[in-house]
């Protein structure tokens, strides 16, 4: 049985509380027809709001509307005039001339062909970014060889492959201070290995020049690369050596015995393989360099075609400097050849002296090949060597400057 509520038990005996007398007549009041009535009346009122607010887009919603003044802007105060300071510096630098930002700034500005207004301006500022080398074939300084590609050349106004394709040295350390000493590097072998290839380019210094030995199916492109790193880069002539042919460097290669125009034409083979290299270095080659009748009209081909001839100092008994002064062509020799010996405290060792060297004489020029062993001591020698005041510079240095 369910508990009655608080009030049926306090309320009086037979009396109905006020709320269940409200609900009572409710329902009574809530018949058929009245319900039906209601309905009426209410689609009515309906009705009768449609046809006063149907055209108001609102709906009946309230809004307000409100006046907007347009006034002038408010001109900024004036900049305070600061004594000393010309009106140029004062201007927009959007309405000043290149030439003024230029003396201004004391960096060179360089805006799109065609426009005048510094919307879109780069400035480069001196010594700042990684050195970039001059796109390379040159149609000035080429023309096409009998074996495909392009032959380098002297260009109408005297221009050489050897100074337009060179890497512009630096100027000083990059942290500053004084310069002990300087060294030229070459790297060679490249080209032919493309791991080994990829890691000199990657992980030697741009400093560092990179010789390309004429094999290789990618060579071209390889070399282009390693442009683009900031390597400038030479190509290596394959020369007979004093055992050929038991040691035998290669097709194309250049003998003592042979005569002066097929060791020109196997030259030119040579010389269109790498596109943009500043110069010849050679590839064995004890027996030609040592023989100045075969080399001179080497040497003289390669001069006369803008180039220099770099030896990579492995035979003692090289002509090359010799024939090279009398020829008046630029000749340059290793004077110490970094893996002579290939092990790690060798090449170390080695690396050491070209410092102690580039100390004494100011400048020192080196070799080396690009063995994986020979890349790694190079490159962590190389880490802090500006730490040390030595400065590392192209090779084509030791081609450009007198001997």
């Amino acid at each position: 049985m369910p508990l009655a509520s608080d009030t049926i038990l306090t309320r009086p005996l037979g009396l109905r509380d006020e709320a269940t007398a409200r609900a009572a007549r409710w329902r009574a009041a809530l018949t058929p027809r009245t319900l039906a009535a209601a309905l009426l009346g209410l689609g009515g009122l309906g009705l009768a709001a449609f046809l006063v607010l149907g055209d108001d887009p609102l709906a009946g919603e309230p809004f307000a509307v409100a006046t907007i003044e347009v006034r002038a802007p408010v001109a900024p105060p004036p900049e305070p005039v600061v004594p000393g300071r010309p009106d140029s510096a004062r201007a927009d630098p959007a309405s000043r001339g290149a030439d003024e930002v230029e003396r201004a700034s004391g960096v060179v500005v360089s805006r799109p062909d065609g426009t005048s207004a510094p919307d879109s301006v780069v400035i480069r500022v001196p010594g700042t970014g990684p050195i970039q080398l001059k796109p390379a074939p040159d149609p000035r300084l080429s023309e096409r060889g009998r074996y495909g590609g392009v032959l380098p050349k002297i260009g109408p106004d005297g221009a050489r492959a050897l100074d337009v394709y060179a890497r512009p040295e630096a100027a000083g350390l990059e942290r500053g201070g004084a310069v002990a000493g300087r060294i030229a590097l070459v790297v060679s072998g490249l080209g032919i290995g493309q791991a080994a290839t990829q890691d000199a380019v990657q992980r030697l210094p741009p400093a560092v020049t990179l010789a390309f030995a004429p094999y290789g199916a990618d060579v071209t492109r390889l070399a282009a690369r390693a442009r683009e790193a900031g390597h400038e880069v030479m190509v290596q002539a394959p020369m007979e050596p004093f055992d050929y042919p038991d040691n035998d460097p290669g097709p194309q290669t250049l003998l003592a015995g042979s005569k002066p125009a097929e060791n020109v034409d196997r030259l030119a083979f040579v010389l269109a393989r790498v596109p943009g290299a500043i110069g010849v270095m050679n590839f064995m080659g004890a027996r030609l360099t040592g023989d100045a009748a075969a080399l001179d009209p080497v040497l003289r081909e390669i001069g006369g075609r803008g180039l220099g001839f770099l030896d990579d100092g492995t035979s003692p008994r090289s002509l090359a400097r010799e024939v090279g002064r009398k020829a008046k062509v630029p000749v340059a020799r290793a004077e110490i050849v970094v893996d002579a010996v290939p092990r790690p405290d060798a090449i170390d060792r080695e690396l050491a002296r070209l410092e102690e060297v580039a100390r004494k004489t100011g400048f020192v020029l080196g070799s080396a090949t690009a063995l994986p062993l020979s890349i790694d001591r190079i490159a962590r020698w190389a880490r802090d060597l500006e730490s040390r005041g030595i400065l590392l510079v192209p090779a084509s240095r030791a081609l450009r400057q007198p001997s």
